[in-house]
């Protein structure tokens, strides 16, 4: 059965994981400075506490990285032209004005056969000529034994 963690050790953890500052985050918690100061370390020991925090960096690190999945979602709608940017564009606004506007846009030609590019890459859609040469070795093994024949 795994250990317990208390609710101010809990709090430390989700502390800990704002800054990765550990003194600090004790504070945070309820602790004092006193002991924050000279164990805030050792909370981080704690297999119980390094579990926790360790599972919870997997999960933020998960939500942060894209997937295979949502890479080649996106380079489909990529190549489709179903993708919109935002870019910027300065108008004349008159009297020798102008102004900068963002306007959505959606992928050119370029963009899009990029996108069909790298999705052919994945799929292995192109084959790419190779040329090998080379000497190779030939070693004619005699198995044969001789009081057989």
């Amino acid at each position: 059965m795994a250990a317990r963690m208390t609710a101010k050790q809990k709090l430390f953890c989700d502390e800990y994981l704002i800054d990765l500052n550990a003194t600090q985050a004790a504070i945070r918690a309820g602790y004092s400075s006193n002991y924050a100061n000279t164990n805030a370390s050792k909370l981080l020991q704690n297999t119980t506490i390094k579990e926790y925090i360790d599972k919870r960096m997997a999960e933020k690190e998960d939500a942060l990285i894209a997937k295979q999945d949502e890479v080649l979602k996106y380079l489909t709608s990529v190549m489709r032209g179903q993708s919109e940017s935002e870019i910027v564009v300065v108008e004349g606004c008159g009297d020798g004005m102008s102004q900068a506007v963002k306007v959505k846009k959606l992928p050119d030609e370029r963009e899009q056969l990029k996108a069909a590019e790298l999705l052919g890459k994945r799929y292995r859609l192109f084959t790419d000529k190779v040329e090998v040469e080379g000497a190779v070795p030939i070693v004619i093994v005699d198995d044969i034994d001789e009081e057989s024949s």
